[in-house]
C-alpha cells in the first residue's frame, strides 16, 4: 500500500522531488568516477610495449621489503606475521651474472640482456624532441636488444661503432632524419653527436632486419606509443649506462613447445633467493613502466580521498536537501496525521519515496559517472599524474557502490528528516505545518555542538602532523565535520546572524524588512541554503589556498638558504657534468653546488632527498643547521631535517640505515641537523652516491657563489656550448620554482574539482528549492501590497544575507583549517590567501546565489496571484 502511494506521489510531485533527484545523481556520478580510479590503482593493467616480443621478462625487484611478527596476547606462542613492500623511486638492476643463470634453464632457447637509460635527441639546440602531442620519453638501448619488442631495420644498417646509432621510424619522420644524418644526443654524460646508421621500425619484417622475427607491433606507425627508442651499440650502450656488471632486465625466449608461463616457474625457482623476479603476460608491464606502477598508489590514494570526501560531502548535502523537501511537505504529512495515520506509515512513506528517487538517481548517475570516470582518467593523464600506459578499469563494482550509496544516503536522509514530522501528535499537526518552530530540537543542537567539538579536535591534530600524506586527508575531514557543524547549528546560527544585521537590512528599504523578517521567522529554511554555500567556499578555499601555503614556506627557506648569486638550470633532462666542469674552470667562480633529487627510504618510509656535490658547499648553501657541521660532509654523510631527525631519533654521530632509489642498502653518518626541510629536502646526500644509483645523474640545478664582478654574460659563455643550459639569478630561479608549485596547485585543484562542482551546483539546487516552493509566500506579499519590485528585492537581499553567512563562516572554517595546516608543516600560522583568488571565489558564489534565487523567485512571481495563494 505504502508503496503505490510512494509512487504516486514521486509521480505527481515530481518538480519537490527533483532536488534531491539532482543531488543524488551528481554523488553517485562522483562516486562512480572516484571508484573508478580507485579500482584501475587496484587493477588496472599496464601494457608492455619495450618487451612485447619477449614471452618473459626477468628484473630486479623493485620494491622495498619489510616483515613484522606480533604475538597474540595471552598466548605468545601465537604469532602473527605481516609482510610489506614500497616501490622505490628509480630503476633496480641486475647483476650481469644472472643471464648466465637464466639461459641454463632447460627450456630457455634465447635471453638477451636489456640496458635502458635516459637518451633525449637533441634536434636544433632543442632539448627532446617529443610525439606530436608534447611529451614522450625517450631512452636508449643496445642493438642487439631490439629483438625484444621486436624492432627491425627499414633502412641503413644496424650501428658498428661507438659513434652511429639508430633511430626508431617516428624520430626520424619528426626530426627529418635519414642514413648520414648527424644526431646530438643527451644521455647521462654530456651531449654527443652521432651518426644515424638506420632507422628502425616495429613492424618490420623479413631477413636482415638484424632484430629476428616476432609478431606484435606494440605502436601504430613502427614506433612505440608511449616512449621514443635510440639504439647504440652494446659497447656504447654499456658506457652510456653506466653501470658496469649490470643489466636493467633479460628478455627470455623459450624454445619450441615450451610454455611461457612453466617457463617462468623454471627461471623463478634457479633464481631463488635473489633479488631477481620473473613476470610474463600482463606481469611484464610493470616491469617495463615503474612509474605506471608506482601510480597505481597515488590512483588508490587518490580515489579512496576523493571517494571519502565526496561521499561526506554527498551525506551532508542530500540530507539537507531531504530536509527541504519534507519541509516543504508538511501541510500534506500534518494532514495524514491528522487524518489518523501513524508515524510508522509516514515513515515508512517517506522512506520508499526516497528509495524510489535513490534509486533512479543511482542508476543515472552510476552510467553519468563512468564518461566522468573516463574524462578524469584523462585529464590526470595530460597532467603527468597518471602515465598513459596504465590503463582505465571501468567495472560493475563503482556503479553498484554508486547505486548502494545513492540508496543508503537517501534513505537515512529521508529517516532522519522524517523524524519530527512522523512523531508529532495529530491534534498538533496542521499547526505545526503552518508555523515554523522557534527553537531548533535540542537534540539536533547537542549533535551539532558535538560536530563543532571533533571539528576542533581535528583541527587540533592537524596542527601537530608535520608530513603532507598524513595532513591532507585531516585537511579536508575537518572541512567536511565543522560545514557539518554549521549544518546542525544553522537555525541558532542564522538568528545570531540576523539580530547583527538588522540595522543594515533596515537601511535596504521594504525588502530588506521583509528579508529581515523571513530570516527571523524562517531560520530553518534559511540554514539550509546556509551550509552549501558555507561548504562551497570552506572547501575551495582550502583546496586553492593549500598548496601556496606550503609553497610559500619551502620558497622563502629555499630563498634564505641559498647563498648562491647565480643558478645553473637546464630546461632538458638536467646539466651535465661537463657544463658543470667549465663552470667551475670560470674565473670568478668560488664554488659551483650540483644538485640531484630523488626519495629514499628508511625501513618502508619516504624521504624526500637531494644529493649535493661537498666541495665549496658552504658558500652556496646553508640549511640552517641546528646540529653538527657541514664542514666535514662528505662521503658516507648525510644530513637531515629536524622533522626526519625527531621522527627517526637521529642526533650528529648518529648511524642512518636507508634504502637508496634503486634499491640498493647503505648505512651512513649523522653529520648535521637542518631545520629548512621544507626547502631542502628531509635528507641530503652527497651527490655521487645519489647519482651512481639514480635513472638520471644529471643535476637539476647547479648552485654558483661568483666573485663580485662575474656577470651572467661570462657564466653563459662558458656553458654555450651545452643546448638548453641557462644561467639564472637566484630570484629568476625562485620564480622558476613558483611556476612548478603552480603546477602542483593545479593538480590538487583537478583531484578536489569534481566535489567542488558537485557542491557548487548543490548550492544553485537548494538555493532553487528554497525559493520556489514560497509560490504562497509571495502571492500573500502580493495580497496585502506588496509589488513584484520589492518582493523581488527581499529575495536579492535575503540571497546577499544568506551569501554573507556562508562566506563568513565558510572562511572562519578555511582560515581555521588552513592556519592549523600551517603550524604542523611550517612550524608558524602563517597561511597564504591569496586576495584576488578570494575575491573571484566569493563573487563567484555570490553570482551563483542570486542567479538561483533570482531565477526561480521570477518564475514563482509569473503564476497569478489567486493561484497561488490556494497552493
Amino acid at each position: 500500500m505504502m508503496l503505490r502511494y510512494a509512487l504516486q506521489t514521486v509521480r505527481h510531485r515530481k518538480a519537490g522531488f527533483l532536488g534531491a533527484f539532482v543531488a543524488l545523481w551528481c554523488a553517485a556520478a562522483l562516486v562512480t568516477a572516484c571508484g573508478t580510479l580507485l579500482e584501475t590503482g587496484l587493477r588496472g593493467r599496464i601494457a608492455t610495449e619495450r618487451y612485447a616480443g619477449a614471452p618473459v621478462v626477468v628484473s630486479a625487484d623493485q620494491n622495498v621489503h619489510a616483515t613484522t611478527v606480533k604475538a597474540k596476547k595471552g598466548d605468545p606462542r601465537k604469532s602473527k606475521t605481516k609482510h610489506k613492500a614500497k616501490p622505490v623511486a628509480e630503476r633496480a638492476w641486475l647483476p650481469a651474472a644472472t643471464v648466465d643463470t637464466v639461459r641454463a634453464v632447460p627450456g630457455v632457447q634465447r635471453a638477451v640482456p636489456e640496458l635502458t637509460f635516459q637518451a633525449v635527441p637533441l634536434v636544433r639546440g632543442t632539448p627532446g624532441i617529443q610525439d606530436a602531442g608534447g611529451a614522450k620519453a625517450s631512452y636508449g638501448h643496445a642493438w642487439s636488444s631490439a629483438v625484444l619488442t621486436p624492432f627491425g631495420l627499414t633502412e641503413g644498417r644496424a650501428p658498428q661503432g661507438g659513434d652511429e646509432l639508430v633511430v626508431d621510424r617516428a624520430l626520424a619522420a619528426r626530426a627529418g632524419l635519414k642514413p648520414g644524418s648527424r644526431l646530438t644526443v643527451q644521455s647521462t654524460g654530456d651531449p654527443r653527436t652521432y651518426e644515424v646508421s638506420g632507422i628502425a621500425a616495429t613492424d618490420a619484417t623479413g631477413p636482415g632486419t638484424g632484430a629476428g622475427a616476432g609478431a606484435g607491433a606494440p605502436g601504430a606507425g613502427g614506433g612505440l606509443a608511449q616512449q621514443g627508442a635510440l639504439f647504440f651499440s652494446d659497447a656504447e650502450a654499456q658506457r652510456l649506462a653506466a653501470r658496469d656488471g649490470q643489466v636493467s632486465a633479460i628478455g627470455v625466449f623459450p624454445g619450441p613447445g615450451v610454455d611461457a608461463a612453466a617457463l617462468a616457474d623454471r627461471i623463478r625457482r634457479a633464481l631463488h633467493g635473489t633479488t631477481a623476479q620473473v613476470a610474463s603476460g600482463d606481469g611484464r608491464g610493470p616491469v617495463e613502466f615503474l612509474d605506471a606502477a608506482g601510480a597505481r598508489v597515488k590512483l588508490v590514494s587518490m580515489g579512496g580521498a576523493m571517494g571519502g570526501t565526496s561521499l561526506l560531502v554527498a551525506v551532508l548535502v542530500v540530507v539537507g536537501t531531504f530536509a527541504l523537501s519534507v519541509q516543504q511537505r508538511h501541510r500534506e504529512l500534518a494532514l495524514l496525521r491528522a487524518i489518523a495515520a501513524t508515524p510508522r506509515q509516514l515513515r515508512r512513506l517517506i522512506g520508499r519515496e526516497a528509495l524510489l528517487v535513490g534509486l533512479a538517481a543511482g542508476v543515472a548517475g552510476a552510467l553519468a559517472g563512468l564518461p566522468l570516470a573516463a574524462w578524469l582518467h584523462g585529464r590526470l593523464i595530460d597532467s603527468g599524474v597518471v602515465p598513459a600506459t596504465l590503463e582505465r578499469t571501468a567495472g560493475i563494482f563503482p556503479m553498484a557502490a554508486a547505486v548502494g550509496a545513492s540508496l543508503l544516503g537517501a534513505w537515512a536522509a529521508a529517516r532522519i528528516t522524517a523524524r519530527r514530522v512522523a512523531r508529532i501528535r495529530p491534534a498538533e499537526a496542521l499547526a505545526e505545518a503552518a508555523v515554523e518552530r522557534s527553537r531548533p530540537a535540542w537534540a539536533r543542537s547537542a549533535v551539532g555542538m558535538l560536530m563543532l567539538a571533533a571539528g576542533a579536535v581535528l583541527v587540533a591534530v592537524l596542527s601537530a602532523l608535520r608530513t603532507e600524506p598524513a595532513s591532507t586527508p585531516v585537511t579536508f575531514l575537518a572541512v567536511v565535520v565543522l560545514a557539518g557543524a554549521v549544518s546542525l547549528l544553522g537555525p541558532l546560527i542564522v538568528r545570531g546572524a540576523t539580530a547583527v544585521l538588522a540595522g543594515p537590512l533596515r537601511l535596504a528599504g521594504a525588502g530588506g524588512h521583509l528579508a529581515g523578517a523571513n530570516l527571523r521567522g524562517r531560520a530553518t529554511r534559511m540554514a539550509s541554503a546556509v551550509t552549501p554555500l558555507t561548504l562551497l567556499i570552506a572547501m575551495t578555499s582550502t583546496v586553492l589556498f593549500i598548496t601556496p601555503t606550503l609553497g610559500e614556506a619551502a620558497r622563502a627557506q629555499a630563498r634564505e638558504g641559498v647563498r648562491a648569486g647565480w643558478v645553473l638550470a637546464d630546461q632538458g633532462p638536467g646539466v651535465p657534468g661537463g657544463a658543470v666542469a667549465r663552470i667551475r674552470s670560470t674565473p670568478g667562480v668560488e664554488a659551483a653546488t650540483e644538485i640531484v633529487h630523488t626519495s629514499v627510504r628508511v625501513g618502508l618510509t619516504k624521504y624526500a632527498a637531494q644529493g649535493v656535490s661537498p666541495a665549496g658547499l658552504e658558500r652556496t648553501w646553508d640549511p640552517g643547521v641546528r646540529g653538527g657541521s657541514l664542514a666535514g660532509f662528505g662521503e658516507g654523510s648525510v644530513a637531515v631535517s629536524e622533522l626526519a631527525a625527531g621522527q627517526l631519533g637521529l642526533k650528529p654521530g648518529s648511524l642512518l640505515a636507508l634504502t637508496l632509489g634503486d634499491g640498493t642498502p647503505v648505512t651512513l653518518t649523522v653529520s648535521a641537523v637542518y631545520a629548512r626541510g621544507l626547502g631542502f629536502g628531509d635528507l641530503t646526500l652527497p651527490h655521487d652516491l645519489v647519482a651512481a644509483h639514480a635513472d638520471n645523474p644529471l643535476a637539476s640545478a647547479v648552485l654558483i657563489a661568483a666573485a663580485p664582478g662575474t656577470g651572467r654574460g661570462q657564466l653563459a659563455g662558458a656553458v654555450r656550448d651545452y643546448p638548453g643550459v641557462a644561467v639564472l639569478s637566484a630570484a629568476e630561479a625562485d620564480g622558476a620554482r613558483a611556476q612548478r608549485q603552480a603546477a602542483g596547485a593545479e593538480i590538487n585543484l583537478l583531484a578536489m574539482g569534481l566535489v567542488l562542482a558537485f557542491t557548487a551546483i548543490s548550492v544553485v539546487n537548494t538555493l532553487a528549492m528554497s525559493t520556489a516552493e514560497r509560490l504562497r509566500e509571495f502571492a500573500m506579499l502580493r495580497l496585502t501590497g506588496a509589488t513584484r519590485r520589492q518582493v523581488r528585492a527581499m529575495v536579492r537581499v535575503e540571497a546577499l544575507a544568506v551569501l554573507l553567512m556562508g562566506a563568513v563562516l565558510g572562511s572562519g572554517i578555511a582560515l581555521a583549517v588552513l592556519t592549523a595546516f600551517s603550524v604542523g608543516m611550517t612550524g608558524v600560522a602563517a597561511p597564504v590567501v591569496l586576495p584576488l583568488v578570494y575575491g573571484l571565489l566569493v563573487a563567484g558564489a555570490g553570482l551563483l546565489a542570486l542567479c538561483a534565487t533570482g531565477v526561480a523567485g521570477r518564475l514563482a512571481l509569473r503564476v497569478p496571484t489567486v493561484s497561488g495563494a490556494k497552493a
